[in-house]
Order: C-alpha cells, then structure tokens, then sequence
C-alpha cells in the first residue's frame, strides 16, 4: 500500500517517486544502493542519486553510518512509508478524518408582488390613439406600460401632460409602439413634483340692470338707479 502523499507529492520528482515505491516493494535487507538500483533500472548514477537526495531530505529515506561487529563502517538506508519531519523521529500521526458539514438548507427567494397600477394608468393608454392612430396598444402592451404611467401619476404629474409627453414628436417610422412609450415612460420619468396651488375663485362681474331715473343700464348686484341719478327720498314708515 503506497500513500498519496508520496505519489501526488508537489515538490518530488517523477524518479525520486518512482524510486520510492521501487523501495518501498523490496524486503527488508534488499539492496538499495546507487549501484543496486542503477543496475536494476536505466537511469544513470547522477539521477538516482539525485531521486535518493530528494527522498531523504522529504523524510521518505534515512542513510545512517554504522559500524559492524567486524569494526568495518557501512551505510545502512532505512525507508519509511510516511514521511519523517526530521531524522530519528517517529512518524507524524494519520490526518483526521473529515468530518461532514450539514448542507444548510437553500433559502427560498419569492419574487416582490406587483404594485397594483394607478386606475387611471389603464385608461390613459388606451386614449393614446387619439393623439396617433398608431398607438392603438394590445391588451398585454396596456398591462406592461400601466406600472409606467402609475409613476408617473403618483409623483404629481398631470394626465394631460403625460399623453404630450408620450405622443409628441413620435418616430418615423415607428416598427414598435409599445417599445417607443416604454422607453418615454422610463427616459422622461420627472421627479416629485410639488403639489398645485389651489386655483382662486373668479369673481364675475355684477349683472346689468336698468335705472329707475333715466332707464340707462348699469351693473349693480340689485335693482335700483344708477349714481348719476339722486337717490329718491326716504319715505316715513
């Protein structure tokens, strides 16, 4: 059994991995030496001891010196099948196993309800054609453009003014209505408007009457004689 650690590992090469798992099959004794494996595979001495260097300085080999009961030095490798962090330590623990995270529930996102359009939005749409016998809208364009008017109505502006607003200076030619009043309704679209000031009262002027003196016409709330002529005398109660 050979880890991923040592197979997919990010800084060995592909010989000193191969290498590595070569050993790791031997029985223990084998010989593993630059000419041992030099003679088992085609790479030359340079490389293999280069694969060997790589293996002991990630902890995967250990080269010591010892003495044997003859007194002659020799230098004996010792492999390990996971890595060492430094030499004559034991290897580190199995990582953990992961522990499963509950999948939070999706959170469900409802769309926003319409705003229901202005009542007169309706019918302000379909009273266009008066201005244009081109803007005759459908059903379905009536109901898409109402929201539009409705902003319209609720900052303040005047129906009047909305159908000039959307009727005036009209392409030509116009492929789509529909499309040229929604594009107006969004462009033109005036900021609040502050509200009207109450219109004043017209005073009418006094109806004309006829003098009872000289029967000339003048204007006066009542009947009576006009300020050319004296006024009559009092009579006593």
């Amino acid at each position: 059994m050979i880890g991923n650690h040592l197979l997919q590992h990010r800084e060995l090469s592909a010989t000193a991995i191969g290498v590595a798992a070569y050993i790791q099959s031997l029985p223990e004794g084998a010989p593993v030496g630059i000419k041992a494996l030099v003679a088992r595979f085609p790479e030359g001495e340079m490389r293999m001891s280069s694969a060997l260097r790589e293996l002991e300085r990630h902890g995967y080999l250990e080269r010591r010196r010892e003495r044997l009961e003859t007194g002659r030095v020799v230098t004996r490798t010792y492999s390990y099948n996971k890595p060492l962090t430094t030499p004559n330590e034991p290897p580190p623990p199995p990582d953990p196993e992961p522990v499963p995270l509950p999948h939070p529930e999706p959170q469900r996102i409802t769309d926003p309800e319409p705003q229901p359009a202005h009542p007169g939005a309706a019918d302000l749409l379909a009273n266009l054609r008066r201005h244009d016998p081109r803007l005759l809208l459908a059903e379905r364009d009536v109901r898409r453009l109402a929201p539009g008017v409705s902003a319209w109505l609720d900052r303040g502006a005047d129906p009047e003014a909305i159908g000039l607003a959307l009727t005036a200076n009209l392409p030509e030619p116009m492929r789509s209505p529909a499309s040229v009043l929604a594009y107006r309704l969004e462009a033109l679209l005036p900021p609040h408007l502050p509200q009207a000031p109450q219109p004043r009262p017209i005073r009418r002027p006094d109806p004309f009457q006829t003098c009872d003196g000289c029967d000339r016409a003048f204007r006066a709330p009542h009947p009576g004689r006009c300020r050319d002529c004296p006024p009559l005398p009092a009579v006593a109660a």
